[in-house]
């Protein structure tokens, strides 16, 4: 059930008054730049959607003031047109990342052995199922909370989520069989972490942030074992900063990976891209 009280919307702040509560218009701010407090792209009322009683609108304004994460007061994020259920210090997925899955659907077909690593909430895997049909998707996080989202996410795509660190939580019978490999994992420089908006550095676990002194550790520990368990012709794809992207492209080539650099302005994304051509083989794709 939705509240749909007394709705008043005022002049050039954007300020409403419902049911007795007074709102104005609030930046979300890094998590989805374009949201609101109140409103999204479509001119709705996130909060006012969610609420079923003046009290309860009340409850959800008073986190949000309060700093929590919309996606957080709401339960669920919007990524590649899903909502994906987040709870309490589960990584919010960002919108940048929907040009990783963008990259990953144009080299994934229908029926292929895809692992989502550090998956957080689920979203890559279950966007990149939505985008391409269906898949035998695997998961793993070593956040027990992300993978309570993840299970609730994957479902839909009979995905199966696993716990533990990287490669170590997959079953063996993986090895060798991956055709997409995908890895959001964390790559913020351990000292900028404390630089980060509140909104991520208080309310999402600092594992999911922090890569380490350059950002890049975990990053060179999947790329280093992913040949093991990619299929000939399969790819592992990483978000990363522009910035870190030749440090992440030598890493891909120290691993065995033949890797180019993909990159959306628009989203302000970047993605590195790995080719692995067998072992013992080398290619240019």
């Amino acid at each position: 059930m939705t509240y749909t009280g007394d709705v008043s919307v005022g002049g050039p702040t954007d300020t409403r008054r419902i049911g007795g509560v007074t709102l104005t218009k609030i930046a979300v701010g890094e998590m989805n730049n374009n949201a609101y407090l109140l409103v999204n792209e479509s001119g709705q009322g996130l909060l006012i959607d969610a609420a079923a009683t003046p009290d309860e609108l009340a409850g959800l304004v008073e986190q949000r003031v309060a700093g929590r994460p919309l996606e957080h007061v709401l339960g669920w994020a919007e990524f590649c047109g899903l909502r994906i259920a987040v709870g309490p210090g589960v990584f919010v997925p960002r919108r940048r990342t929907e040009f990783l899955v963008a990259q990953a659907a144009v080299l994934t077909r229908p029926g292929a052995v895809v692992v989502d690593l550090c998956c957080g909430s689920g979203a890559l895997g279950a966007a990149l199922a939505a985008a391409v049909g269906p898949l035998e998707l695997h998961a793993a996080d070593l956040d027990p909370a992300a993978v309570r989202c993840a299970r609730r996410n994957v479902n839909d795509a009979n995905g199966v989520v696993y716990q533990g660190d990287l490669f170590d939580a997959l079953p063996a019978n993986l090895r060798g069989r991956v055709r997409t490999l995908l890895a959001n994992v964390p790559y913020v420089p351990s000292d900028d972490v404390e630089l980060m908006p509140a909104e991520a550095r208080l309310h999402e676990a600092r594992m999911a942030l922090d890569g380490g002194p350059d950002g890049l550790d975990v990053l060179r520990r999947v790329a280093a074992a992913a040949p093991q368990w990619l299929a000939p012709g399969g790819h592992l794809l990483i978000e990363t900063s522009e910035r870190q992207a030749p440090a992440a492209v030598d890493a891909f080539t120290d691993g065995g990976l033949t890797p180019r650099v993909a990159y959306d302005d628009e989203r302000g994304a970047t993605v590195v891209v790995g080719y692995f051509a067998g072992a013992g083989k080398c290619s240019d794709a």
